[in-house]
């Protein structure tokens, strides 16, 4: 039984691309959007049943987006994940990346989603949904972080205030915080911090994993199964829900 279109920013690979096989698996007609055409043809190659589509773009472009966003207009697109972002460390300087990733992170899932909003469908009974991809950091401070720390905290204010202008079109909205999860974004995380300590990758590998009580780091398939769960969901919005194995725990 098809659940519907969701389109997933940022699904070429890693976490986005993990959502797009799992919800392919549930039904879900996956539509997927990402900057680098070669990795959303890879992910589309790997998709169950049919009517996936891809679109390359960068959510940071307005135009682009609502280009995209009328280009499948025809569909029913019952979901918006919000994925897409950029990972790693900004400094004050010549080369700081604050504004790339600030502009990514935060402004880009804005731009995505008003861009689909008007097509996003919902009904009485039968809720739509928009999830956004957040991070642990956006609960942990990490020094050289600053802009990848604010964006991801600026993405739960940001679901929180769309949760609520939202829900009478009922449109439940919610986030998920990830912590470590063994991907391309991760790993050169590891690499950077490690660098920084003048350490070894996996001598900074065993240290992260101390301060996580599972000891591990999340699978992308273990984030793409608490996804999937959301977006089947009827009552949870303005939520956010926390993988991360243990290592923040909010009552």
């Amino acid at each position: 039984m098809s659940r519907g279109a969701v389109v997933i920013s940022g699904s070429g690979s890693g976490i986005g691309r993990a959502m797009a096989l799992q919800l392919a698996e549930e039904g879900w007609q996956c539509l997927l959007l990402g900057r680098r055409e070669e990795a959303l043809q890879e992910t589309l190659a790997l998709l169950t049943g049919t009517g996936h589509a891809l679109a390359s773009g960068d959510v940071r472009d307005r135009v682009v987006m609502q280009q995209i966003a009328a280009r499948w207009s025809g569909i029913p697109i019952r979901a918006l994940v919000a994925n897409a972002g950029l990972g790693g460390e900004n400094h004050y300087g010549e080369d700081d990346r604050w504004e790339d990733i600030i502009s990514t992170n935060l402004t880009g899932s804005y731009e995505f989603v008003q861009a689909f909003l008007p097509h996003l469908c919902s009904d009485a009974t039968s809720p739509a949904h928009i999830l956004f991809t957040s991070s642990v950091l956006a609960r942990l401070g990490v020094a050289g972080y600053t802009a990848y720390c604010a964006s991801k905290a600026g993405l739960l204010g940001l679901m929180r205030s769309w949760a609520v202008e939202l829900a009478p079109r009922n449109i439940l909205v919610n986030a998920i915080c990830p912590g470590w999860v063994e991907t391309d974004m991760s790993r050169a995380g590891l690499e950077g911090l490690a660098e920084h300590l003048g350490i070894t990758v996996e001598a900074f590998h065993d240290i992260a994993m101390k301060s996580v009580p599972l000891g591990r780091m999340s699978k992308p398939e273990e984030i793409a199964e608490l996804t999937a769960y959301l977006l089947k969901q009827r009552s949870i919005t303005g939520q956010t829900l926390d993988i991360n194995g243990g290592s923040v725990m909010n009552s």
